[in-house]
């Protein structure tokens, strides 16, 4: 799927998003360094797996410390959590590493990956995240993203 593809999908679902382009971004660092006056909270996403390969797409505010055993307790995992490939992130969630956001949910087909969102963006009223390639931010409410999660079947998990 292509951004604007994306952005239609968006649009039809009467979900509202402003988009900003910008250089690719990689890092948080650089996010934070290049966005000028974007404002909202923005994300990191990390795709995780545990030993049996169950996949977790981790989304929380881009400043909070991501700590993997405290997730793997509330997300009941089988095993220590892992980050995934960049060939497992391609194959499930169809974005490179770099461009790794919530809105990839859309190409999770066979539903293999959950998507667990840090408890604030529930109900925050802007977040930002890229629409499936790291060269631009939408902005959107936290509902809003819910509402898409949940639109494209993956009803997200509550984690603190």
């Amino acid at each position: 799927m292509t951004e604007a593809q994306l952005l239609e999908h968006l649009a039809t679902a009467g979900i509202d998003v402003t988009v900003h382009r910008h250089p690719p971004l990689f890092t948080v660092e650089q996010s934070k360094a290049l966005r000028g006056d974007i404002g909202g909270v923005h994300v990191k996403n990390l795709l995780v797996r545990d030993k049996k390969r169950t996949l977790w797409l981790v989304v929380v505010p881009e400043d909070y410390r991501v700590d993997l055993k405290a997730v793997r307790t509330q997300l009941d995992t089988r095993g220590g959590l892992s980050f995934a490939s960049a060939q497992l992130l391609a194959e499930t969630l169809a974005v490179e590493p770099g461009s790794v956001t919530p809105l990839a949910a859309i190409h999770d087909d066979e539903g293999r990956v959950t998507v667990a969102l840090h408890d604030s963006l529930f109900d925050e009223p802007v977040v930002c995240c890229h629409p499936l390639h790291n060269a631009a931010t939408v902005q959107m409410s936290g509902p809003d993203l819910v509402r898409f999660l949940r639109g494209v079947a993956h009803e997200p998990v509550r984690i603190e």
